[in-house]
């Protein structure tokens, strides 16, 4: 029976080049109208140059083919078929067998292409990228990718010598998916997808959905499947019941390759673990995991928004570390990158040879500053690969949030840009109305899927309502960094004591605004780096003063309204600044400042979380009060928190370079009021003034109660009232 009449010359020589947007259609089992009662099967394959082509059936059975053109064999097959093999010899060549990949049906299913179209497939990961499966008794792997514009598409990989013509992909239709199922690849697999553009132009990318890829500066996909069987189930089951807002939270952020440098994700577990179980922090923030050609970026130009990187090990391997940190107690923050990704030619940039993950218009998908590309979050399929991306990070690595960087790029269409460089919204302002859309979807889903998480957002304008719900407008993150907070209060500090008297204002504005969003206070790497030196190094003095000037500081910070993020290495007083290709300077730990620096913080991170005034409500106004006395000094910042039991905590921080003695001090209770933390006591490194662990209060006619104290030169005192009836709850989920 001669079919090749029926297929169009042009169509045969399309699907032998591999430019054809439907192989199937061609190649594989074809059932055919029954004649007289007979059923046969057309089976046709490719296989250039090879001498002889046959189907393996079955039971055993061996039907030859003929050549039909350019590498194309045909060939009839009595009755149904089932699973078959393709047999091929080589004049100059060892045979070839193998499953035939189109024999099969669409891994993707009619659900998931709608979903994807409508821009609502909330685990598009479990449908676009790599997936081993096993598939009508063929082992193998399901490809499938979006590329709206592409002509054809075509698998290459180690599997297939990088030739892509063996491998060519099917059109999903409208929803611009393409698809293959390809027998015998495996996990480890090495592959790109090759596209030819609406230009005629072959290109090689990597995948968008790879869940793994090689380990820079090697830029293929390689196939995975996790196997990890999670043990953090209590901490899950808690965290789900918990509201952050009313928890302790200090952060310890790591860049995981400079922390130890040379350490594997599994090999980071028990140092990380004990040095920050020896610190106190209740968190670890990780800057960005996820894939990233160039390391100088640190992570936040991403190019696989689902592979972990490969640098530290497989993604198995990063679930571990997460895993045992949730063991020991620990919450996971993951630094996460919506806001731009790099034009890398691998990767996402002009992924089908025209704008498909960025903006079309440079005025909003080209970032200036940093020479990247920006998102077209109006568009529903890349919004999705975000928004799913958000979910994978929670879902698959058990994230216990989500730290959206450089939100305020996102939010301006002006950002960076002068007058003509950018193009107002439809109302005519300068508001990115697709990318508030985008960020108020994100957060509300997150929260939604996975109760008990945090979307932070790294702000550092006034928007308004960053932390407000999205029904009531906001765009419904759970935390802002409070930037504005960071900048002042390092201006000062870093000021000599002797001036600081005249610019208390920068370290107390923030009382005017602390309660308008949840906020957390960074002291992030982008603070020691560029020049900026190390937070000791920042500190005016000699080296003890400098360790005084960041205790007292440390402690103002931990008391202020709000939670607290610290960078690594800062809590033992790295002197150098921070530098992503070497480690830290682990070694000033033999230094008896330095370790009691680390020790300070040790003790105050178990002391703050053991006091519920500091966090309980660090989003309520009426928590907070500022205390002072007649004849005040400008140099003296003085507060009270209060928790949501009646109990108070006084903070007074003295930034002077001179102790004073018998200052009066304004406390809203009479009574004993226990010093519970002091930054000058001997074992942090201090000359041990104080106040003998105790101070009272006691009534004034007309007046406050008033105590006197002893404030240590650049010290920071916490006192607790005495009659406090609240121990604190503290979940660790």
């Amino acid at each position: 029976m001669n079919t090749a009449i029926a297929i169009d010359p042009g169509v045969l020589e399309a699907v032998a080049s591999g430019s054809y947007h439907d192989p199937h259609s061609v190649l594989g089992a074809h059932p055919q109208p029954d004649q007289g009662g007979r059923r046969t099967t057309i089976v046709r394959a490719l296989r250039p140059l090879a001498k002889t082509v046959s189907v393996l059936v079955e039971g055993g059975d061996e039907v030859p083919l003929t050549h039909l053109a350019d590498g194309i064999w045909e060939g009839e097959v009595s009755g149904p078929l089932g699973g078959y093999k393709i047999f091929a010899t080589y004049t100059n060549a060892p045979d070839w067998i193998a499953d035939d990949p189109y024999r099969h049906a669409p891994t993707i299913g009619e659900l998931d292409l709608h979903l994807i179209r409508e821009g609502r497939h909330e685990r598009l990961w479990e449908a676009l990228g790599a997936h081993p499966r096993v598939i009508d008794g063929d082992r193998g792997t399901a490809f499938s990718v979006w590329a709206p514009h592409a002509k054809a598409v075509r698998i290459v990989g180690d599997f297939n010598e990088w030739d892509g013509r063996l491998d060519a992909m099917r059109s999903m239709g409208s929803s611009g998916v393409w698809e293959l199922f390809l027998p015998g690849v495996d996990v480890g697999a090495h592959y790109k997808y090759e596209i030819l553009t609406r230009r005629g132009d072959w290109i090689l990318k990597a995948d968008p959905m790879a869940q793994l890829a090689e380990n820079p500066p090697a830029t293929a996909s390689i196939v995975t499947r996790s196997e990890y069987h999670w043990g953090d189930g209590a901490w899950m089951t808690r965290r789900a019941a918990t509201h952050a807002v009313a928890q302790p939270m200090s952060v310890y952020e790591v860049h995981l390759g400079s922390w130890r440098p040379g350490l594997s994700y599994r090999e980071l577990a028990d140092d990380l673990i004990g040095h920050v179980t020896a610190t106190g922090f209740t968190h670890v923030e990780f800057m960005p995991v996820a894939e990233h050609p160039f390391g100088g970026s640190w992570g936040y130009q991403v190019s696989g928004y689902y592979a972990a990187t490969h640098r530290y090990g497989d993604p198995d391997d990063l679930r571990h570390l997460i895993d045992r940190l949730h063991q020991a107690g620990i919450g996971v923050i993951i630094d996460w990158v919506p806001g731009h990704f790099p034009r890398d030619s691998f990767a996402l940039a002009k992924f089908d040879g025209e704008a498909v993950y960025e903006h079309p218009d440079p005025r909003r998908g080209e970032h200036k500053d940093w020479g990247t590309l920006i998102f077209d979050y109006g568009r529903n399929e890349v919004r999705n690969f975000l928004v799913a991306n958000a979910l994978y990070w929670l879902d698959q690595f058990h994230a216990d949030g989500l730290r959206v960087d450089a939100v305020a790029s996102m939010l301006y269409l002006d950002y960076s840009r002068e007058d003509g460089e950018w193009e107002p919204n439809v109302h005519g302002g300068r508001e990115n109305l697709e990318a508030i859309r985008f960020l108020q979807e994100v957060n509300a889903t997150a929260y939604r899927k996975h109760p008990g998480i945090m979307m932070i957002a790294e702000e550092s304008t006034s928007f308004p309502g960053v932390t407000a719900p999205t029904d009531h407008g906001g765009l419904g993150f759970g935390f802002k960094w409070n930037m504005g907070w960071m900048n002042d209060s390092l201006v000062y500090i870093e000021r000599d004591p002797v001036h600081r008297s005249h610019h208390q204002g920068e370290m107390t504005f923030s009382f005017v605004y602390a309660f308008g969003e949840n906020y957390i206070l960074p002291i992030s790497h982008d603070e020691v780096v560029h020049g900026k030196g190390s937070l000791l190094s920042k500190m005016p003095g000699d080296h003890a003063a400098k360790l005084a000037n960041a205790r007292a500081y440390l402690a103002y910070m931990w008391g202020h309204p709000g939670k607290n993020l610290l960078f690594m290495g800062q809590e033992f007083g790295q002197l150098s600044e921070w530098s992503v290709d070497r480690g830290l300077d682990w070694w000033l730990l033999e230094q008896p400042s330095h370790l009691q620096l680390q020790e300070f913080i040790g003790a105050m991170n178990r002391t703050y979380r053991a006091n519920a005034p500091l966090w309980e409500r660090d989003h309520d106004s009426s928590s907070f009060t500022r205390i002072g006395a007649p004849e005040w000094d400008p140099n003296v910042v003085a507060f009270v928190r209060r928790d949501a039991h009646g109990g108070n905590l006084a903070v007074i921080s003295n930034f002077s370079g001179t102790t004073r003695h018998g200052v009066p001090l304004d406390l809203p209770l009479a009574g004993g009021w226990t010093e519970v933390l002091n930054t000058d006591a001997t074992e942090f490194g201090g000359y041990g003034q104080g106040n003998l662990g105790l101070v009272y209060a006691t009534d004034v006619e007309n007046a406050a109660p008033r105590a006197s104290l002893t404030l240590p030169a650049l010290s920071t005192i916490w006192l607790r009232h005495q009659r406090d009836p609240h121990i604190p709850i503290v979940s660790k989920g």
